[in-house]
């Protein structure tokens, strides 16, 4: 194993012994882990917090959490020690990671994480890290939504309902760069802001009408319809799918919408259910590499972010859970 200096023994993490409310979550000295054959040991500087943090916190989404379990999902930092089967990363280098704190290894927010090769990405050059870690988590279930699983082209039409918030924002960008026509659906105070990251047309939820003000404006059909509030209004998406369409459901972890059967079928539509969570390495490997792009050219930045000490990572699970974070990246600084 190759060290860039010898490691402490213990680390600050954030962690668990029992799923439940924020208020399980706490903070002190862990001892630093050691990475297997396969893992890169990293060197923690900035995690980013999730709402499905707070889920699997909660046992709201259940998954394997070996006690003491830290915390998180999302973290940049930099190579401390690989073992002799993660070939390629070297100490020192900064890295990120979209994929920790779920099915049985452990999270991001510690001073320390041991990750696996396969799921660690070099972050480009010049890439602020917190910049990065406020972003790879959207930006990846953005990419898997639309490129991966609806298959996305060229100019078809996407429908990005949530466009003022972080996954919507991100399928907006990311959208544009793929170079389909891109309509969103937001508050009004978001709609310009939805205008500059490149929707061609931006609509406010609110609007009475909005069924027949979507049709109108997109007249051919929606090939692509992502709702990323988690609201699934079913209806209101198969009324304007276009043949062939497809509908991803991404979110809204406790919603029982209702399911317009002939709309479905007649139009030869597809409902297509997706969690980031399920994502194989491959597929988060390929989000990574278009992420990577993305953050080179300084196209991929956050609305807004607040840093935060890693003692205030129960607060900001509260804050997350009460809607108090609205619009804000929440980044916790081991």
């Amino acid at each position: 194993m190759a060290c860039e200096r010898a490691l402490p023994e213990t680390m600050r993490a954030a962690w668990i012994d029992a799923v439940g409310p924020a208020g399980n979550i706490r903070v002190g000295e862990l001892p630093v882990p050691a990475p297997g054959p396969t893992d890169v040991l990293v060197r923690v500087a900035a995690v980013a917090v999730d709402p499905v943090d707070t889920f699997v916190r909660s046992g709201a989404y259940p998954t394997p959490t070996p006690f003491p379990f830290v915390i998180g999902r999302d973290l940049v930092g930099t190579v401390a020690a690989a073992g002799a089967g993660a070939s390629g990363f070297t100490p020192g280098e900064p890295v990120w990671c979209n994929s920790l704190g779920h099915d049985g290894r452990q999270g991001a927010a510690a001073g320390y994480a041991v990750v696996p090769a396969d799921r660690l990405y070099r972050l480009p050059e010049g890439v602020d890290p917190v910049t990065a870690v406020a972003v790879v988590h959207p930006a990846a279930t953005a990419h898997l939504a639309l490129s991966t699983h609806a298959g996305l082209c060229a100019g078809e039409t996407v429908y990005i309902g949530g466009g003022g918030g972080h996954v919507g924002g991100a399928a907006i960008v990311l959208a544009g760069h793929t170079g389909a026509r891109i309509v969103t659906v937001a508050g009004a105070d978001d709609l310009e802001h939805c205008r500059a990251l490149g929707a061609d047309v931006a609509l406010d939820y609110r609007d009475p009408d909005l069924a027949r003000t979507l049709r109108r404006a997109a007249p051919d059909g929606i090939d692509v319809h992502l709702d990323t509030s988690g609201h699934h209004d079913l209806d209101t998406a198969l009324g304007s799918i276009a043949e062939r369409g497809r509908i991803v459901v991404m979110a809204g972890i406790t919603a029982r919408p209702e399911l317009p059967a002939g709309a479905l079928y007649t139009r030869g539509a597809r409902l297509i259910g997706f969690a980031i969570s399920t994502a194989t390495v491959t597929e988060l490997a390929g989000a990574a590499a278009r992420i990577n792009q993305l953050l080179g050219r300084g196209t991929l930045r956050p609305r807004a972010v607040e840093q935060l000490p890693l003692r205030a990572a129960a607060d900001a699970h509260r804050r997350l859970e009460t809607g108090r974070a609205r619009g804000v990246r929440l980044v916790l600084r081991p």
